[in-house]
């Protein structure tokens, strides 16, 4: 599968991806992160806005259906970036309580400590989870 981006000349400025569901998508998602990012100038919520779609797609990967996902960056207000991963499962993401010697299960208390928001909405076909980072200022 070839992965293929697009930039939104209308609207919230934003960049999606179609990806692979594979471990390895997480990387190319990270970067188109950084690169929308920087683009805006906020280089400043770029890492954990990396480390937020790297655990939206691992959860994708893990427990969604089909053979790709959809990565979403759009800047929604002036210091607000929201990373988005959509697939085709119906299932909501549960945030659950891990144990200290758990090496898994972190991820969503992880992007509910870094954003300032996030959540999962159904659509028809899936569901959309997204999460809301911000620059200070």
């Amino acid at each position: 599968m070839t992965a293929t981006t697009t930039s939104r000349p209308t609207g919230h400025p934003g960049y999606s991806e179609t990806l692979p569901r594979e471990p390895e998508s997480a990387a190319i998602a990270r970067r188109l992160v950084r690169a929308a990012c920087t683009a805006w100038a906020l280089e400043a919520v770029a890492d954990d806005a990396a480390l937020v779609v790297s655990e939206l797609v691992a959860n994708a990967v893990q427990h969604a259906r089909r053979e790709s996902i959809r990565v979403v960056v759009e800047r929604t207000g002036l210091r607000t970036v929201r990373v988005a991963v959509a697939d085709f499962s119906r299932a909501r993401p549960v945030a659950r309580a891990v144990g200290e010697g758990d090496e898994g299960g972190r991820g969503l208390a992880l992007v509910e400590e870094l954003a300032v928001g996030w959540g999962a909405d159904e659509r028809r076909w899936g569901k959309v989870v997204w999460a809301e980072l911000q620059a200070a200022g």
